[in-house]
């Protein structure tokens, strides 16, 4: 049917009035919010409290979900595989192509028992729980010689197995040194040190001093650079079992000490072989990481509150050599290292104390076989901190990295009864006894602290704008250059015999090192020596070409 005009006159006028007002709804902000909230009581018209009751559980589960970095969905829509580990390794370490290699599990996949797939639940479920084994000690004291006192908490094959012929002088003993404010009933360390003497081996947990029940009996306390009782007791259990192969197993904090230990005295330790699981590398890094975000500060504030109930204990001391009002009001680990550790370690700043103790430093200098565990979700020890570059750099050094496991966690099967990486260290390490690649201290090695090879001048600017260090040493020592034949020692020997004995020895090192830099960095030398010339080259061509020319016609 046909409109009349009256009709169609009244549609026109009403579209064009709409066109106004959406006009001015959307000139104005006010009335476009209003219409927003208007239309939206329209649409919840219909919903009763129940229905906002599960909106409100669908939002809390979507915020949880995240917060709390859960992965469960990922996890399921990936079949359950879980996620491959990644090995970070010199490509020419004998370490990863003689053990690690050989390693199922560090070539395999970590699935994170489902009902614990976020690292914050895992981590959680570890300190409160954990399900470890029933594990029974045996305690010995060991006295420091600066007085001080820390308890060694052993478990032997024995105590587990139920046989004695298990036990010899050979058996391979496994020190192990524990994380912040842990001892050997910390859940994690009974796994450790359960499952190694399961397969035969002995553990002995180096309680940190003033923790597992001892006191502090010096003015001393540990810090996470604090390296004097590891090699204590490590010269000690040489000493009493002198054929039994050691190694060691650093957690937390104390695989910082454990990493720093091992570079600062190099191939002069007894240690056959190390792992180092969930460890900060940089203390100022770690830092900054964790009070940069909410669920980070909770790790921050417990961490907190468990050391100034470990300051609780020792207050006779800790009133003495450090502020006790400050640190009974620190809110955070910075600022307990600033009232205590800072002080009592006679460190300037926190930022020193730090850089000082970090041990991502130390990796280059590592001269034993060394296996690293970290998880790229630990919420303590961030990834950020790891050193990639060092540990491809070092032969010694094997990485491995998970996606998952959150610190110290890495719960695995339905019933998370087990943790990933305690295997991981006991099939390392049965690899490495197994091997010829295991560490053997030499017999009457001098002590020295080798210094690292970036720390050792001069710096030069080499190429792509990064700074290197020239080694001292003759490229012939090095690993990568040519090797000289056995017919030649004789030759070596005598011509650094006459450069010793020469009297120009500094002037000859001189004409070394600038060979060196011509030979690293030829084409910016040349460039650098021949831009003098042409710029003279070049004044005088256009003062030439301005006298001849230009003047006479300027002149005009």
């Amino acid at each position: 049917m046909g409109t009349s005009p009256t009709l169609r006159f009244v549609h026109i006028h009403n579209h064009k009035s709409d066109s106004r007002t959406l006009t001015s709804f959307h000139s104005n902000p006010i009335k476009m919010a209003w219409a927003h909230a208007l239309a939206l009581a329209l649409t919840l018209e219909g919903f009763t409290l129940h229905h906002y009751g599960i909106a409100f559980l669908c939002l809390l589960i979507i915020f949880m979900y995240r917060f709390l970095e859960f992965h469960f969905l990922h996890d399921a829509f990936t079949l359950f595989r879980g996620s491959p580990v990644s090995l970070t390794y010199n490509p020419a370490s004998e370490i990863y192509h003689g053990v690690a290699s050989k390693c199922r599990l560090l070539h395999g996949r970590y699935m994170a028992t489902p009902w614990l797939s976020s690292p914050h639940v895992q981590t959680a479920f570890l300190n409160f729980h954990g399900r470890p084994p029933a594990v029974d000690y045996t305690r010995k004291l060991f006295h420091a010689s600066d007085g001080g006192t820390f308890a060694m908490d052993w478990l032997k094959s024995c105590d587990v197995l139920g046989d004695s012929t298990y036990e010899d002088d050979k058996t391979p003993i496994v020190i192990v040194i524990p994380g912040l404010t842990s001892d050997s009933s910390s859940a994690y360390l009974k796994h450790l040190a359960f499952s190694t003497a399961k397969r035969g081996w002995n553990a002995v947990v180096c309680n940190h001093r003033g923790l597992g029940g001892i006191s502090v009996t010096s003015d001393c306390f540990y810090n996470a650079g604090w390296t004097n009782d590891i090699r204590d007791v490590i010269n000690h259990l040489h000493h009493e079992y002198p054929n039994a192969p050691l190694f060691a197993v650093g957690t937390s904090i104390g695989a910082n000490i454990l990493v720093k230990y091992l570079g600062e005295y190099g191939e002069d330790i007894p240690i056959a072989g190390a792992v180092a699981i969930c460890s900060p590398w940089d203390l100022l890094i770690g830092s900054r990481f964790i009070c940069r975000r909410t669920v980070q500060k909770f790790y921050d504030r417990a961490l907190t509150v468990g050391l100034q109930e470990y300051a609780q204990l020792h207050q006779t001391l800790y009133s003495r050599l450090a502020d006790w009002d400050g640190i009974v009001k620190s809110r955070s680990i910075r600022d307990f290292d600033n009232y205590a550790t800072r002080l009592v370690g006679k460190f300037e700043t926190v930022d020193t104390y730090y850089r000082h103790c970090s041990s991502a430093q130390y990796v280059t200098k590592v001269l034993i076989p060394l296996l690293c565990i970290s998880a790229l979700d630990d919420p303590v020890c961030t990834w950020e901190a790891i050193p990639w570059d060092e540990c491809r750099a070092n032969k010694n050094v094997v990485l491995a990295v998970t996606r998952h496991g959150g610190h110290l966690a890495f719960f695995e099967g339905l019933t998370g009864s087990s943790l990933w990486w305690v295997r991981a260290v006991n099939e390392f390490l049965g690899v490495l006894h197994s091997s010829p690649f295991m560490h053997k201290q030499k017999e009457n090695t001098p002590h020295s602290l080798e210094e690292s090879c970036v720390d050792q001048g001069p710096y030069v600017n080499v190429s792509n704008g990064m700074v290197a260090a020239i080694s001292n040493h003759d490229p012939l020592t090095s690993d990568e250059s040519s090797k000289v034949d056995d017919d030649d020692d004789d030759d070596v020997l005598v011509q650094e015999h006459v450069l010793t004995t020469n009297n120009n020895i500094k002037a000859l090192d001189l004409l070394k090192w600038l060979s060196q830099v011509f030979l690293q960095s030829r084409r910016s030398t040349w460039m650098l020596a021949t831009l003098p010339l042409l710029g003279v080259a070049l004044h005088f061509f256009f003062v030439k070409k301005f006298n001849k020319f230009l003047l006479p016609k300027l002149l005009k």
